[in-house]
């Protein structure tokens, strides 16, 4: 009996794994978060039914007791624990975006829109540079900060959008 149980378990995954990765992006957190209720609530259904959720209870109680007597410890930490997990955030945003820098894909989102006179400073030149001199400014600024060559992703953005807008304007 176990045995059809799993299998059924294991076809009706691999089933709703097809299905997940078939849906649009944008409704498919929601149709995860409603799927993942309802399955809770049957889960909790035939545990209660089967006479077997004593050790749910057990466990939240054990939970509990680790919450509160861990609060006021997590409570002295999370300042130390807020700037780890900010460093552990731009560390790896940093990393895994060096190839993306300024393309407004990733987590960063759009660049910002920059003025002609914003790009200019950028770049450090005066009102009609000429298209040479635009040039020259950005491949001298990109090769310090380039990310590949340990610079930042921003300041690489930030100079290929000042070139952006100076050639096109």
């Amino acid at each position: 009996m176990i045995r059809i149980v799993l299998l059924l378990l294991v076809v009706g995954l691999f089933f709703a794994v097809r299905w997940w990765m078939a849906l649009p992006a944008k409704p498919s957190g929601d149709k995860l978060r409603q799927w993942l209720t309802i399955g809770g609530v049957l889960l909790l259904a035939v545990l209660a039914l089967s006479g077997r959720l004593g050790w749910l209870f057990g466990a939240l109680g054990v939970a509990a007791a680790f919450v509160w007597r861990g609060l006021p410890i997590l409570i002295r930490v999370a300042p130390q624990l807020q700037r780890l997990w900010l460093w552990f955030q731009t560390s790896r945003r940093d990393s895994g975006r060096s190839g993306q820098a300024g393309s407004g894909q990733g987590r960063g989102g759009k660049t910002a829109a920059m003025s002609e006179a914003e790009a200019l400073e950028v770049l450090g030149l005066k009102v009609g540079a000429s298209q040479a001199d635009i040039v020259q400014a950005h491949r001298k600024l990109i090769s310090r900060v380039h990310p590949d060559r340990g610079g930042s992703d921003y300041l690489a953005a930030r100079i290929n959008l000042a070139k952006r807008v100076l050639l096109k304007n």
